[in-house]
């Protein structure tokens, strides 16, 4: 692809690992300057950053936990200064604990709203500002297909995700008027390192059986979506979202 993402500089939160260090690396083949920002992935996020300078590209760690605002707000303060802008925001990092809802506690309840809708609200009020003064930009969040249609053992994740949709559409009618365009990939079940490999393996075929494709994501299917919307080529798209799901949902 040849996007025109050069001289952008785009923010990956959970950029470290799985979808979001894929999504990072086509950033940055697309010619942007990525900030990776990670809570405890130094070493992956290091290693990532290592990988994009050693290709020509540019690329900076950024250590903070999205859902503290002021952390989120500092790092944007060293996002513009190290790498000079902020074109493009990807809210990718999440926090899920799969359980049935009754068995869940308030306190489980707590990480998850936390980091999966206020870390989406700290990061597009913290960047917002940055991206109406230089005129445009893009904001662009990872959520689950579940946020769409429900799913047991997600409701905790599901619920804060769906408001996380809402407050897509709703930005992207107050941001429009700034160029800003705000818009949400709802993805199905991605292969990551960190998935339970014993009980998927145990439980494949029957996970298989809700998708039309019958195989689960991979980051690979995810990172060219984001590259294109963070793109100007994605102008005229705001207030959306997109399923890369396999065909998990029609909605």
């Amino acid at each position: 692809m040849n996007l025109g993402l050069g001289g952008k500089v785009a923010l990956v939160t959970g950029g470290a690992r799985d979808v979001g260090r894929e999504i990072s690396l086509t950033l940055a083949r697309e010619g942007a300057a990525v900030a990776v920002n990670y809570l405890h992935s130094k070493q992956d996020a290091d290693s990532l950053v290592a990988a994009i300078t050693g290709r020509g590209g540019r690329a900076a760690a950024y250590q903070a936990d999205v859902a503290d605002y002021g952390a989120v707000s500092r790092m944007v303060e060293r996002v513009v200064a190290d790498l000079g802008r902020l074109d493009v925001v990807v809210n990718n990092a999440g926090h899920v604990e799969a359980k049935l809802f009754l068995e869940t506690t308030p306190e489980e309840w707590r990480r998850q709203v936390d980091v999966d809708l206020y870390g989406v609200f700290n990061a597009c009020h913290a960047a917002a500002p940055t991206l109406a003064a230089q005129k445009g930009g893009r904001i662009i969040s990872i959520v689950g297909d579940s946020a769409r249609v429900g799913q047991p053992r997600l409701g905790v994740s599901a619920g804060a995700r769906g408001a996380v949709l809402s407050l897509t559409r709703t930005l992207a009618k107050e941001f429009g008027r700034l160029d800003i365009t705000v818009n949400a990939l709802a993805l199905g079940w991605i292969e990551t390192s960190h998935a339970d490999q014993e009980w998927l393996a145990k439980n494949r075929e029957r996970i298989l059986a809700f998708y039309p494709i019958r195989r689960l994501g991979r980051p690979e299917d995810v990172a060219p979506f984001v590259a294109f919307l963070a793109s100007d080529l994605a102008g005229w798209i705001t207030g959306q979202t997109i399923s890369v799901s396999g065909g998990y949902s029609t909605v």
